[in-house]
């Protein structure tokens, strides 16, 4: 088995506000900074992060005051950037960690999306406005011609998009998930740890679906691996694999 990688500790000069919205953002999915930056970078291929803007550093004006805690002017306030600190593996340029960041946000104030193409590959877009309705004449509601039946060929590519889109939820749950302190006892933990809502009824095969995404996630032997998280993973798929069967 594999060493786990050594983190890197990263100062992230940012503006207040941008700061402010991770922080905030973070506490909302009950994770930490990293694990924010740490999903975009799973999901988003390095060269799509590159390409979105940089929410750069701050203004000049842009500052925060400290009270220095270590050396001769220990005590004394400081005037500084405002910065985020972000432990995750080292190799990362900064730019790139706040990009990250950035993508992050974004996603979840609905402003942009991550699809997943044929290929599999992935890209960010803006997510595509609601068309304005066009105003029509009321008129009676004509009555719907029957509807053949969809043919096998049809149920299958159905079945395929819905599985890729499900594994594409999976690698966006994972800013969610945080590894329970006293592990996995009941069903609504299971659902936690798994990324599903309260009161969910997935089937064995969505259950499936998600362990292995999580699972190429979380496996110890991988980069990002984590013992813990993988334990709670293999915990909750067996409570639930119960329910399902």
């Amino acid at each position: 088995m594999s060493e786990p990688a050594k983190k890197h500790s990263y100062t992230i000069p940012c503006s207040t506000a941008f700061r402010d919205a991770v922080g905030d953002l973070a506490r909302k999915r009950r994770v930490n900074v990293a694990d924010l930056a740490r999903s975009v970078v799973l999901v988003v291929p390095p060269e799509t992060i590159a390409e979105y803007p940089d929410p750069g550093e701050p203004d000049r004006d842009d500052r925060e005051t400290v009270i220095l805690k270590s050396g001769s002017a220990k005590g004394r306030p400081w005037r500084r950037k405002p910065r985020l600190q972000v432990r995750m593996a080292p190799g990362y340029e900064v730019p790139m960690v706040r990009r990250a960041l950035g993508i992050a946000l974004a996603v979840d104030a609905g402003e942009m999306e991550i699809r997943l193409h044929e290929d599999g590959s992935t890209s960010v877009e803006p997510t595509a406005p609601e068309p304005a309705p066009e105003p029509v004449a009321v008129q009676p509601a004509p009555q719907p011609a029957p509807q053949p039946a969809p043919a096998a060929e049809d149920i299958r590519l159905l079945r395929e998009t819905r599985e890729e889109l499900e594994r594409l939820r999976a690698m966006v749950s994972v800013l969610s998930f945080e590894p329970l302190a006293e592990g996995v006892k009941n069903r609504d933990e299971a659902l936690h740890v798994l990324g599903f809502p309260p009161g969910r009824l997935p089937g064995l095969g969505e259950l499936r679906a998600r362990f292995r995404m999580l699972a190429t996630i979380h496996h110890p032997d991988g980069t990002y691996g984590s013992h813990q998280r993988m334990s709670q993973l293999n915990a909750a798929m067996d409570i639930l694999r119960r329910g399902a069967a």
